[in-house]
């Protein structure tokens, strides 16, 4: 199907449910604000603007401020769409065709324009920031609780049209991961590293759906390093790469893990460890399934690292003593996955299809995601091993830190740690693995 068919059978769905939706909560009107530049204090430089993804969910509009979306029941939908006349700043492009057909598009020169539709005496919702919905009037309900509860239900199924973009999202990211990887082998530095994966995506980094994490060696066990270091190290011992591209709004989040050249005993368990853990992670990403419990993967995947360690002489004892001291915590701190969407964290991960809600195991507070999976979803699958300093050091001081290899473990550090992450469609039969047929679609 063309991009115009998709986006067209993707607002249809996206009507019809909003049509039942307003009924059921007693609203005669949504709208969904974009959000508004905002400024530093002491400062008169705009910070970096996305859309947020209730408003990117019905528009392929990531970059447009202060636009609006008035939805009605039963009419067609209309978007005011600002285009400023202002000579200091380029004014967004005209709508397209392809998705615009769909919209009632009415070009506005000054947010004032919209505020008037907002002042009417209706039962009225609206979405966005509460700071820029301020003063619109008593009869306004901002971010209504039980409405934004169903409408990110909504959102948890992705539309072919969604499916599409995010898919292409996942071309982008996989070329450029090739690319960082080439520049990797090259010795070049991190920054150097991000540079060659930003001149293959040949898009602005602002469009990027994160900052990506670009870490050499043992940079990749700071599970969110946020540096770039402009010189490389002595020596390319290993190389994590956790970044994503951009497709309309909706976004790809791909992480794979590299050994560098060096011929080391080290190095090759190390690249040992890496096919280890690419295997389970294929293996967790396959049973990514309706009905599967995503809490049961995010065991699975604590249990296939225990059997990781155990194999490798790392850890003694058998799998299950591993998990149950908790040894598999101190190597795999973080959760299996999450969804996937117009956000790259997608909303509704801990709540039921109701809104109840749905926390993580108490041992395992950072899983974003412990709901049934559902035909339509689309999830990261992303299990880990690491070798964090810190957190081996409080193993150390443990029971269950005599069970440890520690002369391995520590020859290790200066590795990092792994990450592989593919980002996968569920279905009610077999998954699709966006990431894996992107690089496939490449190589």
């Amino acid at each position: 199907m063309s991009d115009q068919a998709l986006y067209s059978a993707h607002i249809n769905h996206r009507r019809e449910r909003l049509d039942h939706l307003l009924n059921a909560h007693g609203f005669d009107v949504l709208f969904i604000h974009s959000g508004r530049l905002s400024y530093p204090r002491f400062d008169d430089r705009a910070q970096p603007f996305r859309v947020h993804g209730h408003f990117n969910a019905w528009v392929p509009l990531p970059y447009t401020p202060d636009c609006l979306l008035e939805l009605r029941s039963g009419q067609r939908p209309v978007l005011w769409y600002l285009q400023p006349e202002d000579f200091w700043h380029a004014p967004p492009k005209a709508p397209e065709e392809w998705w615009a057909s769909q919209w009632d598009v009415q070009i506005i020169k000054d947010p004032a324009d919209w505020v008037k539709r907002i002042e009417r005496s209706e039962a009225t919702a609206v979405i966005g920031e509460e700071a820029h919905l301020a003063g619109l009037g008593d009869h306004i309900a901002v971010n209504p609780r039980s409405l934004m509860q169903a409408l990110d239900e909504d959102r948890t199924f992705k539309t072919e049209y969604e499916r599409a973009c995010i898919y292409q999202a996942s071309l982008k990211g996989a070329r450029a991961h090739r690319a960082a990887k080439a520049a990797f082998d090259e010795g070049q530095s991190e920054l150097g590293i991000f540079q060659a994966y930003l001149h293959a995506l040949n898009e602005d980094p602002m469009t990027l759906p994160y900052d990506g994490i670009v870490a050499l060696n043992d940079h990749a066990s700071i599970l969110h390093y946020q540096h770039r270091d402009i010189e490389g190290p002595k020596a390319h011992l290993s190389f994590l790469l956790d970044a994503g591209a951009d497709h309309l709004g909706y976004a790809s989040d791909i992480t794979r893990t590299h050994m560098g050249h060096a011929q080391t005993r080290e190095g090759g368990m190390f690249q040992g460890l890496i096919d280890a853990m690419d295997h389970l992670e294929r293996g967790l990403a396959h049973s990514a399934r309706a009905g599967h419990s995503f809490v049961d993967m995010h065991h699975q995947a604590h249990q296939g690292i225990a059997q990781i360690l155990s194999q490798t002489d790392l850890v003694s004892g058998s799998s299950e003593s591993i998990v149950a001291g908790g040894i598999t915590r101190t190597f795999f701190p973080h959760g299996l996955g999450h969804f996937l969407g117009a956000q790259v964290h997608d909303v509704a991960g801990q709540v039921d299809g109701q809104g109840r809600p749905l926390p993580p195991p108490p041992d395992d507070p950072m899983l974003r995601l412990t709901r049934a999976l559902k035909e339509g979803n689309v999830v990261t699958i992303e299990p880990g091993l690491y070798f964090i300093p810190m957190l081996l050091e409080k193993l150390k001081g443990e029971s269950a830190g005599q069970q440890v290899n520690w002369p391995a473990v520590e020859s290790l550090i200066p590795f990092g740690g792994i990450r592989i992450e593919d980002n996968v469609l569920v279905t009610e039969a077999e998954p699709v693995n966006y990431t894996r047929e992107a690089f496939h679609a490449i190589d």
